[in-house]
């Protein structure tokens, strides 16, 4: 049980790694020293560094969201 739960812990951890990863080389950042800064930091902490980055990930990069605008009147 103990095993198992270690395993599947451990999957989840490398998965969240590699998915910040790809992020952030996919990432439009504003700054491209703050890419770098990135990388570094989720390799070097790869359980609390992908966790912080997604945290941050929407001030830092240059993505602008759309805002929900419906339009009823026709």
């Amino acid at each position: 049980m103990t095993e198992t739960f270690i395993i599947l812990l451990s999957l989840l951890t490398i998965i969240l790694w590699i998915w910040a990863l790809i992020d952030i080389y996919k990432s439009n950042f504003k700054n491209e020293i703050l890419k770098i800064i990135w990388f570094v930091i989720v390799i070097f902490f790869p359980i609390l560094g992908p966790i912080i980055y997604f945290q941050f990930k929407n001030k830092m990069t240059s993505r602008r969201r759309r805002k929900f605008e419906p339009n009823f009147r026709n």
